[in-house]
């Protein structure tokens, strides 16, 4: 019999556990990790390298209010559909940035399955951004309202949002309830550096920041837990804590917001030791919640 585990979380806290799930694994060009290639467009069609496989991660948070997904993973059919991606140029770029390895048990809603849930369970869904390896799951939510920002959705609204990495029939998809939102000021002071916010559900358990720079709407998702650390859900921000630590940016985004976003993270970083960051495609993720491995400490500034 399924059950709803949220409804054991203790009045006190209103999160109960914190898990992360993969829809398989997904190779990348080095500068796309790594950054430091100069122009996407010349490293796109000049490498012929591909980084290590990473996973292809998404959260779920057991809330009082329901179940919390923060991201979607990849859609298998991207491997196995010709049609998925648009043709000519646009969908060459596609083929060279990623390859996907994601086998029948690794989609959205088998992993959840398999995990004591079901896509049914599903209430709030946060999407850090609009790209194809964080949207993968969406047309399973139809019971999930579906959370991205309102800059990242203008995105989609303007003329040709594929040449930008974004989807649209993958994402406008029938009977998926999305909600757009803005960030509101903030004095929160465990929230400084940043000043505004939007609390997913106004008992300050669930608090999404703007992180914008690898997309102009990017967003992060901190969750607060008493007596227990920090969790920050990063996206594609970046790919490691070391990166943090060096100011290394990812190869895909604008380098001027980027790099203020890190600093931002990094201050409150400094300001919250505790804080474990969680990127989209962390290989630790899983060692990192259940407190097998600790980042190294953080050193401000660029090694």
């Amino acid at each position: 019999m399924r059950f709803r585990l949220w409804k054991a979380v203790p009045v006190t806290d209103p999160v109960g556990a914190v898990s992360v799930l993969s829809t398989g694994t997904v190779r990348l060009r080095p500068q796309q990790v790594a950054g430091g290639g100069g122009p996407m467009m010349w490293w796109l069609f000049t490498t012929r390298r591909w980084a290590p496989p990473l996973p292809i991660n998404f959260y779920v948070i057991e809330h009082r209010e329901g179940l919390v997904l923060f991201d979607t993973g990849q859609d298998r059919a991207s491997m196995t559909d010709p049609g998925y991606y648009p043709g000519g140029v646009t969908g060459l770029v596609y083929r060279r940035l990623s390859q996907f390895d994601i086998g029948p048990d690794q989609t959205l809603p088998a992993l959840l399955a398999a995990a004591g849930y079901s896509v049914d369970d599903v209430r709030t869904t946060v999407v850090s951004h609009l790209h194809q390896d964080h949207v993968g799951g969406v047309a399973e939510l139809t019971k999930s309202e579906v959370v991205t920002s309102e800059q990242e959705w203008r995105c989609l609204q303007a003329p040709r949002p594929e040449r930008n990495g974004l989807l649209a029939r993958h994402i406008r998809v029938p009977g998926v309830s999305w909600c757009p939102v803005g960030f509101a000021p903030t004095t929160d002071p465990d929230l400084a550096p940043f000043t505004a916010a939007h609390d997913l559900f106004g008992d300050g358990s669930l608090v999404l920041l703007p992180t914008p720079g690898h997309t102009p709407g990017s967003v992060s998702l901190l969750v607060r837990r008493p007596g227990r650390a920090p969790l920050l859900l990063v996206g594609d921000l970046t790919f490691s804590v070391d990166h943090l630590d060096r100011e290394q940016l990812p190869g895909i985004g604008e380098r001027v917001p980027l790099l203020e976003t890190t600093r931002k993270l990094n201050a409150l970083r400094q300001r919250q030791p505790d804080l474990v960051v969680l990127p989209a495609h962390d290989p630790t993720a899983a060692d990192r919640l259940a407190g097998r491995a600790r980042p190294a400490p953080h050193h401000a500034g660029p090694s």
